[in-house]
């Protein structure tokens, strides 16, 4: 456990107006700012609830009745004493209570991520566990909230620490062979643990082929909506975030920049995008929006080309040029009186000249026809692109590069037999998957990563 330092204090439940507000404090002073609360010399009995009055304990001001815990470090949350006030969730008792605190001797208000950081200081956890909590926190869908509970309950960290463990066992070997060669050791010490090496290696790159799942899913699965000016791209992101969130106008060009909105589909997360539409133009800022739109377009998880019934079968030039797999052909404007005949397919190549077989729907955006066919397509989809089984998977960029810089290594280990190169690289493995949990030096990346809580947590 970390040597005490200050006492800390902050209001960790959410802002504004509630039922019941939670205060918490952690260091070596909780204890006995406590007792200063509630006007006793006798600590109470740790994880036991008490419901007291709290006064100022200056001015003997009451200031709430409360529910208060207090927890003995290092069986709490940040491994120190740490006490929880429970107070109506007032703004006035809110603000009343933390203003007290601030004026009691060798207290100071938290740091964003403050207690998670000295909680994994003190080894209550490692960094994996520490950034599933704030995904937690930042969670918006329940694929999302599944996702963080798996990693703030060890699992990744779990994984990783297993590599490594094994890593270590492999370059203990190795650096036997190295250090003691006059020893009756085994002959040729690379040879007999190139197989745990290998499998090592297998592991993390198996886990790093998993296209970007778990990034995504902390992202969101991008879909952005293409076509050409007034086919109703505005009108389709309006009837999917059933709200007026783009402009719907019967002039051409009316989107120029790329306007996002944040969906819940299953339980996923999704940010649909609607671009300016797709055209030659002299106006400098509709060519940007289109440059965009493009840009845009090329790195997203589906798209979804719109098409004026009136202008089926033929397609945009532009849009066509970005069709690809990962596309559905809407057909929009079909409650228009005249028949339309709408392929379940479309058959077609992409730019790259491959062979393509698209879905495609009928829809009007306008009346709503057709939508909850696109809506059980696109949940598929997404579902697909996010949804898996099996170990928790990678969550953040940071992860990746250390494992794609582990593999690297491995892999260069494992082309060579001469024991003391194989050694570095199998120790700058090690080095590189302890950077993820933190079990290396990693000052450098802490305030980055606890900088991103919320304070109070």
């Amino acid at each position: 456990m970390i040597a005490s330092r200050e006492t800390i204090f902050a209001l960790s439940s959410g802002a504004g107006r509630a039922g019941v507000a939670v205060i918490r404090l952690s260091g070596p002073l909780s204890g006995a700012t406590l007792c200063a609360l509630l006007g006793r010399d006798a600590m109470p009995k740790a994880r036991h609830a008490i419901y007291a009055p709290i006064r100022d304990p200056h001015t003997k001001e009451r200031l709430d009745d409360a529910v208060a815990i207090y927890f003995q470090g290092p069986a709490s949350f940040t491994g120190e004493d740490v006490v929880e006030l429970h107070v109506h969730g007032g703004r006035a008792v809110v603000e009343g209570v933390l203003d007290c605190l601030s004026r009691q001797d060798c207290l100071r208000v938290a740091e964003p991520g403050e207690y998670t950081r000295r909680a994994f200081e003190n080894g209550k956890m490692d960094l994996t566990s520490a950034e599933g909590i704030a995904d937690l926190i930042d969670a918006e869908t329940s694929a999302q909230r599944r996702q963080a509970v798996r990693q703030m309950a060890g699992e990744l960290g779990t994984l990783y620490e297993g590599w490594r463990a094994r890593l270590m066992k492999a370059l203990a070997h190795i650096e036997a062979d190295i250090d003691f060669p006059d020893e009756d050791l085994p002959d040729g010490i690379v040879p007999v643990v190139r197989g745990d090496l290998m499998s090592v290696f297998g592991e993390v790159k198996k886990h790093l082929a998993d296209n970007r799942r778990g990034e995504r899913l902390r992202e969101g699965f991008q879909i952005v909506i293409l076509g050409a000016p007034n086919a109703g791209k505005s009108s389709l992101l309006n009837r999917l975030a059933q709200r007026d969130a783009a402009i719907v106008s019967e002039i051409a060009g009316t989107t120029r920049d790329m306007i996002e909105v944040h969906l819940d589909l299953g339980g996923f997360p999704v940010t649909m995008v609607d671009t300016a539409g797709l055209r030659e133009s002299g106006d400098v800022i509709e060519s940007e929006g289109v440059r965009r739109a493009t840009e845009r377009a090329e790195n997203a998880d589906l798209r979804l080309v719109v098409i004026d019934r009136a202008d089926w079968p033929n397609i945009d030039p532009e849009a066509a040029r970005l069709i690809d797999d990962k596309t559905l052909i809407l057909i929009n404007k079909v409650d228009a009186t005249d028949a339309i005949d709408v392929p379940a397919q479309w058959q077609g190549t992409s730019a790259d000249g491959d062979a393509l077989e698209l879905p495609v729907l009928a829809i009007s955006a306008m009346t709503g026809q057709g939508m909850e066919s696109l809506l059980q397509l696109l949940e598929t989809r997404v579902k697909e692109g996010l949804d898996f089984a099996g170990p928790v998977p990678l969550t953040r960029l940071r992860h990746r590069r250390a494992l794609e810089s582990a593999s690297d290594h491995l892999d260069r280990g494992l082309q060579t037999d001469i024991a003391e190169l194989a050694a570095e690289d199998v120790r700058l493995a090690v080095r590189e998957i302890g950077k993820i949990t933190g079990r290396v030096d990693v000052e450098d990346l802490l305030d980055i990563i606890f900088g991103d809580f919320c304070i109070g947590k």
